[in-house]
């Protein structure tokens, strides 16, 4: 399969926990209970945005179709959406950046790296897609953690760089798909 397979209809990917898969107007609730906490932001690069204090208006624009992927990371014991996760900035099919946040009361439970590690398979398994790196701030030592967990290697520094609105250091990590064979 590829990135193209995708445009419209998102994947659905299962952990023993977790459900990753694509949010509806359902889940608005449940989004409502995290997404407006400041606390999730601290190293984000920004504050809660307005879509994050008012996750109605996710569903309010019918989705574009596109080779990026935003999905919620449901929790399947609770049926709730506990996080969300990214794929996206996708260049040549071949790389793109992931994101993910997970809400306070979930961290530190390793949803968080079953969320990346299963969705790094995925896009390593399903899509043609060779490199995965992301931006995490050199403060928090626990998304790197789950990066490393997740075989993402610490790949450079960038000093007083932006993030997202936030000017920081910060460190680049990135996985190839050759590093999991």
């Amino acid at each position: 399969m590829a990135l193209s397979d995708y445009l419209q209809k998102k994947p659905v990917i299962d952990t023993n926990r977790l459900r990753i898969r694509p949010m509806c107007a359902a889940d608005v609730s449940a989004l409502r209970e995290w997404m407006p906490d400041k606390s999730i932001y601290t190293y984000w690069g920004k504050g809660p945005g307005k879509t994050d204090r008012n996750p109605e208006l996710l569903f309010e624009k019918e989705e574009k179709s596109s080779k990026s992927f935003h999905l919620g990371i449901e929790e399947k014991s609770s049926a709730k959406v506990i996080g969300d996760i990214w794929v996206y900035l996708i260049e040549g099919n071949r790389m793109a950046s992931v994101a993910i946040r997970l809400s306070q009361s979930c961290q530190g439970k390793g949803y968080g790296t079953e969320a990346l590690s299963a969705m790094t398979d995925f896009c390593f398994l399903h899509t043609e897609l060779q490199r995965l790196w992301t931006k995490v701030d050199v403060r928090n030592i626990a998304s790197q953690k789950m990066l490393e967990k997740c075989g993402y290697r610490q790949e450079g520094l960038i000093r007083q760089g932006k993030m997202v609105n936030t000017w920081c250091d910060y460190y680049i990590y990135g996985k190839l798909n050759s590093d999991s064979k």
